[in-house]
């Protein structure tokens, strides 16, 4: 018996009302029970436990950030490696001619136990060859989702090297000399 949509709807109206609630009520008891003593030293800036020297309103390079994102980035896209991996590691697994089927018993064998886990039926692949055909195709689609995955992060990467973001320190251009004196201006 499935739920109604309806019935979906309340519980997730509710989880999200009791989710909400929770962060209101503890930022409200927070904001009640947290010490209201100012001195000079809560109101300074906190700079790593230093002493802070100077105004904290400096200006502050950028490319700390942008080589902080863009490692984050690039480290993010390498966790999607690990799904392709699975898949394409068991696709390559089941072309072993030593796994024996027996995909018509109703005790899962290691063909069938990976051909469920990647998602096909044991009824779709009959027989060794069958099997060999599927492990094929799904070896070949995950080949081919890496290799265009893996271009699209080749191509951000050479955009954002294209741009110089990756270069720490950047050319300057010199400054134009400036005439000695007035008389040359006609």
């Amino acid at each position: 018996m499935s739920p109604s949509p309806t019935l979906i709807v309340g519980y997730l109206t509710l989880f999200a009302v009791v989710g909400f609630a929770a962060i209101f009520v503890a930022l409200l008891l927070g904001w009640f029970l947290r010490p209201k003593n100012r001195t000079p030293e809560k109101l300074e800036v906190y700079e790593c436990g230093e002493p802070p020297v100077g105004s904290s309103f400096i200006q502050f390079d950028l490319r700390f950030y942008v080589v902080a994102l863009l490692f984050i980035v690039f480290e993010v896209e390498v966790a999607f490696f690990f799904p392709w991996a699975t898949v394409f590691g068991k696709a390559t697994q089941l072309r072993n001619p030593d796994l024996k089927t027996a995909a018509a018993s109703a005790e899962l064998d290691p063909v069938g136990r990976k051909l469920s886990e990647l998602g096909v039926a044991a009824s779709e692949a009959e027989g060794v060859s069958d099997v060999g055909r599927t492990a094929d195709r799904l070896a070949l689609a995950a080949m081919i989702d890496i290799v265009f995955f893996f271009a699209v992060l080749m191509v951000g990467f050479a955009y954002v090297w294209h741009r110089g973001d990756l270069d720490w320190v950047r050319a300057v251009r010199p400054v134009p000399a400036e005439r000695d004196s007035p008389s040359e201006v006609v």
